[in-house]
């Protein structure tokens, strides 16, 4: 897009872009349901809505754009589209929000300080220099930005690298045509023999990292026949190309891989092919639709399922980037490449949680296949948060949910919208969260359903889709659940191939992989002076008071502070204390510091062996629980540069524990969940999400002074007396009167498949 075009785009922004402010992520596709219900909280002592969340808000599209114009102004070089840059070109990789300090939010929200300035962070790569570098740039303030400064040195300690950068999708397709346009027709009578290559039949997908050592771009390109579900039909060739020239006629192929054949190029693995010294095995041509890859319905389809409704409308309000729900409130964005985010998470009232987020996803994979067998993959670097396309109503989310947009700017001097790429809800779990039935002395039930409020996004990133749930639970828990489906990753069947996974259709080996997600919870327990609690038991033998000649084996609770984070620091298979928390420097009505407990859900893979030359890189991995204390200079686990260089990594979670004081300090817990996944016979054609879910709960310890979902307006008590059957006894006894309506739907609508979406964003 030119300066002239541009400068339309961005008077049109600009003249609506106090509206995009405020509504930010807009309220998206809301359908109509039964009943005048408000939006609003009404119930007493629940939280109210306020504007205050905006000083986390994601750019709007406006400010991106305004961003844009500004450094193409104002950089003093030439930049090109990212869409369209070759290596050697100067360009614009994303733009993203920069946070305040924690310490300018906290004196906005918590003692009526100014409202922090507004700013952005652009990420430029300089290819078309004498030093080519990537650059982070401050740029602000907005909407009108007026100046900008590199931070590059301050973050990382130098300059970064420009082998560090991601790939753009121009350097896939790059890539892609490369050997289309020099390889291939190197083997002519092997591509058309084997393959029955027709120009359109294969496609590719590139491992990660790329090489055995920093300022290595080599990387492995894997064949798949070219049909839906393309993940699991792979057809066994597999290229190594250095890529690493930033002239483009001197990247080279450094070896090949067929069916378990290594050769010098593709000139010697025709000329093989010819003398007859391959093994081949060819694979039968798949239907487009992938055959047995396909995910059309085998049967056809009958009646509705259940569905999910409110017959009075919902009980949660949203505003700009704030919802509300009874006794909860949040804050929520999208990181570009981190994907979901959560602030400010209070219950009646008092923060909980600081900041919640989504740090780094890894995936570790085996074969007897190079490529395979190379994976480690980082996904920051391909864009979780811009690979989290529109949700299907009715199969993704409730068809009733609440859906939103979000908005990035990367590889492009426009911004793009993922419409409905988040949905929030209220579900009833259909399991009470407590019950009790009395029939001694007097005869009651009480209980409470378990009705809580989902805030979720799926992220698409190439094969495997990452369903991220954020849950808000009436007892004052937030449950953060994380689920995996799509296409397991799989290499070309043959030899020995079952020592690294299963055999899951003629050709395909389903490849063994471990997953691990970095989380980090910054919990603001009582204020953000806190420290580490544990809570264990260990059995005693004593004897019986009443009986000394007995003896009985008791547990006695065993308790620690810890106060440094090397104590704090949880190795992966370690033997971890059952009861983990962060304490207040403030009591209970009962004596007990009050805290929130770390509870995790997790059946990980091993981690990566320490001695591995790229280990620093994935460090966070490691722990399932580091906690250290809180530093602005440690914002993140991982880092986006590290997929590509990770024999020196820009961001080595390892360093960030060095043994300091973590006693009434500002803490943060970085978890990590996984799991060990060996693909079965089941993973065809799609990985299902029973089974695969890990995550963690934050839970009040001592931290009131009873369970605070007594005071839910949707508890239950009746006694034998009572007439159960009346309304004003029993609220579910009214569903008959307030549920007796149906829900008006509204036609079905899905918007992924008309954003011009840039694939890129992904794994290629």
């Amino acid at each position: 897009m030119d300066l002239k075009v541009a400068s339309i785009f961005l008077a049109v922004s600009a003249a609506i872009n106090l509206i995009l402010f405020a509504l930010l992520l807009g309220r998206g596709r809301r359908p109509a349901t039964c009943g005048t219900g408000s939006r609003q909280a009404q119930e007493t002592g629940h939280s109210v809505q306020n504007d205050q969340s905006l000083v986390f808000a994601d750019l709007t599209p406006g400010e991106m754009v305004q961003v844009v114009r500004y450094l193409r102004e104002n950089l003093g070089v030439p930049l090109v589209d990212a869409s369209r840059a070759n290596p050697s070109d100067n360009c614009i990789y994303y733009i993203s929000l920069q946070l305040p300090t924690k310490a300018e939010v906290l004196r906005f929200l918590d003692r009526g300080g100014v409202r922090p300035s507004r700013q952005a962070l652009a990420v430029v790569f300089f290819g078309n220099q004498p030093e080519p570098n990537i650059t982070e740039y401050l740029v602000g303030p907005l909407p009108k930005p007026t100046y900008h400064r590199d931070i590059t040195a301050l973050k990382y300690g130098g300059k970064l690298p420009y082998n560090r950068r991601p790939l753009l999708g121009t350097e896939f397709g790059q890539i892609d045509a490369f050997l289309r346009r020099v390889e291939y027709p190197k083997a002519p009578s092997f591509m058309r023999q084997v393959f029955d290559y027709d120009g359109a039949n294969l496609a590719t997908q590139t491992v990660a990292p790329r090489g055995f050592e920093s300022g290595d771009r080599k990387s492995w390109t894997v064949h798949f026949q070219n049909v839906s579900g393309l993940y699991v039909h792979p057809v066994g060739l597999e290229v190594l190309i250095d890529h690493g020239s930033l002239n483009i006629s001197q990247w080279k192929v450094l070896k090949v891989f067929y069916n378990g054949q290594y050769f010098e190029g593709m000139v010697q693995l025709e000329s093989e092919f010819k003398q007859g010294h391959v093994k081949v095995d060819k694979v039968r041509k798949a239907p487009l639709d992938g055959g047995y890859s396909s995910l059309k319905p085998r049967v056809p389809h009958q009646h509705v399922g259940p569905l999910q409704y409110e017959p009075r409308g919902p009980r949660y309000s949203i505003r700009s980037n704030q919802v509300v729900f009874q006794a909860w409130s949040f804050a929520f964005g999208m990181d570009v490449n981190t994907g979901p985010r959560l602030f400010d998470i209070r219950f009646r009232g008092q923060r909980i949680v600081y900041e919640l987020s989504l740090q780094e996803a890894s995936a570790i994979y085996s074969s007897n296949n190079p490529g395979g067998m190379t994976i480690r993959y980082l996904d920051a670097s391909y864009g979780i948060g811009r690979a989290a396309f529109s949700l299907v109503p009715g199969v993704d989310c409730p068809y009733l949910a609440t859906y939103l947009d979000s908005s990035y700017l990367t590889e492009s001097f426009v911004p793009e919208t993922n419409k409905n790429s988040i949905c929030i809800f209220e579900a009833n779990l259909e399991v009470p969260v407590r019950r009790h039935y009395n029939n001694r002395h007097t005869r009651y039930y009480g209980g409470l359903a378990s009705s809580v409020l989902v805030f979720r996004t799926i992220s698409a990133v190439a094969n495997y889709d990452y369903i991220w749930d954020f849950i808000f639970h009436s007892s004052g828990a937030v449950e953060v659940k994380v689920q995996a489906t799509g296409y397991i990753s799989s290499s070309f069947f043959f030899g020995n191939g079952t020592d690294f996974g299963n055999r899951v259709e003629e050709h395909t080996l389903g490849t063994m992989h471990s997953h691990a997600l970095s989380f980090k919870v910054d919990l603001d327990i009582g204020g953000s002076k806190n420290s580490l609690v544990t809570h264990d038991m260990v059995f005693e033998n004593v004897q019986a008071p009443w009986s000394p000649e007995h003896q009985i084996e008791r547990s006695r609770l065993v308790k620690q502070v810890l106060d440094r984070e090397d104590k704090a620091a949880f190795r992966l298979n370690s033997e971890t204390p059952r009861y983990i928390y962060f304490a207040a420097n403030s009591e209970n009505k009962w004596g007990h510091e009050r805290g929130y407990r770390i509870q995790m859900i997790s059946f990980p893979g091993d981690h990566l062996p320490e001695t591995s030359t790229m280990e620093r890189a994935f460090s966070w991995g490691r722990y399932k629980l580091a906690v250290t204390k809180r530093k602005e200079e440690e914002p993140t686990s991982s880092s986006i540069y590290n997929q590509n260089d990770p024999w020196t990594p820009t961001v080595a979670f390892a360093d960030f524990i060095n043994n300091e004081t973590i006693i009434n300090e500002d803490l943060v817990a970085w978890i990590t969940t996984g799991f060990l996944h060996i693909p079965h016979a089941e993973d065809i054609p799609n990985t299902v999400t029973v089974g695969n879910t890990v995550g963690f709960f934050l839970r009040p310890y001592n931290y009131y002074d009873e369970d605070p979902s007594i005071f839910s307006p949707d508890s239950v008590f009746f006694t034998s007396e009572q007439d159960s059957s009346s309304c004003e006894v029993n609220p579910i006894a009214c569903l008959s009167k307030v549920a007796s309506c149906l829900p008006n739907l509204p036609p079905f609508t899905y918007n992924g498949f008309q954003n011009p979406t840039r694939l890129w964003g992904v794994r290629r």
